[in-house]
């Protein structure tokens, strides 16, 4: 299966061949359609911003949907995408541990306790009604992460994240963060319930993405990972 060096690869081939699509607002972008890959590194262009990422996951566990919540200064991404209240659908807190989303974290959990090889562990983030909330009051926020599956194989907790849409750069640095951080929670919930002999280790992150991209903006981090690789012919194949 691909990795993160093998993605890295596959938009210096985009970059090279001006392989670009047009986005809504005008700019180009490099993406992968259908990308799946093993996460085995936290980047695939710059490195995370582990302040910001600290300060996120605080406000995605204080379930509040106003980005005027999140400690610190407000992301301008956050204030671009929220009503003129600050109001958002994407705290991902709020997606699995609320009531009001459905309780996906405890479903999910006590769904892993019951049956271990069971292929019922899903927190779905997303819903239908997205495609009226996403811009209710002026808001320009349709949730980006779909679902993600959990499946207990050979005695490690394994996560397989399905994106929507995934920025490579800075959307893809966070999420990843997002979800590590609830996959250790998970694994430490079902082994507080273990006997040491029953105890699960952590296993892989499937990334999944209908479409993987970099904006124009970001276009200098693949060329800069193009002057300083050895790029090397590859067949992609999903």
């Amino acid at each position: 299966m691909l990795k993160v060096n093998d993605i890295r690869s596959r938009f210096a081939d985009k970059l090279v061949n001006k392989d670009f699509i047009i986005d809504k607002s005008g700019v180009k972008l490099l993406e992968i359609i259908g990308a799946s890959f093993i996460v085995d590194q936290p980047s695939i262009f710059r490195e995370p911003n582990m302040d910001y990422v600290s300060r996120e996951i605080k406000w995605y566990n204080s379930q509040s949907l106003n980005v005027n919540d999140i400690p610190g200064n407000t992301p301008k991404i956050w204030q671009q995408v929220a009503d003129k209240d600050g109001f958002i659908n994407s705290n991902y807190g709020w997606c699995i541990f609320n009531e009001d989303n459905g309780n996906q974290y405890e479903n999910t959990l006590t769904e892993l306790l019951s049956n271990p090889n069971s292929r019922r562990a899903i927190m779905i983030y997303n819903r239908p009604s997205m495609h009226e909330d996403y811009n209710k009051n002026g808001m320009s926020d349709f949730m980006c992460t779909n679902a993600v599956q959990y499946l207990i194989r050979n005695n490690e907790l394994n996560a397989i994240v399905q994106m929507r849409s995934n920025d490579s750069v800075f959307g893809f640095l966070n999420d990843y963060q997002w979800q590590l951080y609830v996959l250790n929670l998970l694994t430490n919930n079902i082994n507080s319930q273990k006997s040491a002999e029953e105890k699960i280790g952590i296993g892989n992150i499937y990334w999944n993405a209908g479409s993987l991209h970099v904006y124009e903006r970001h276009f200098d981090l693949v060329q800069e990972y193009i002057d300083n690789s050895e790029l090397e012919d590859y067949n992609y194949e999903w």
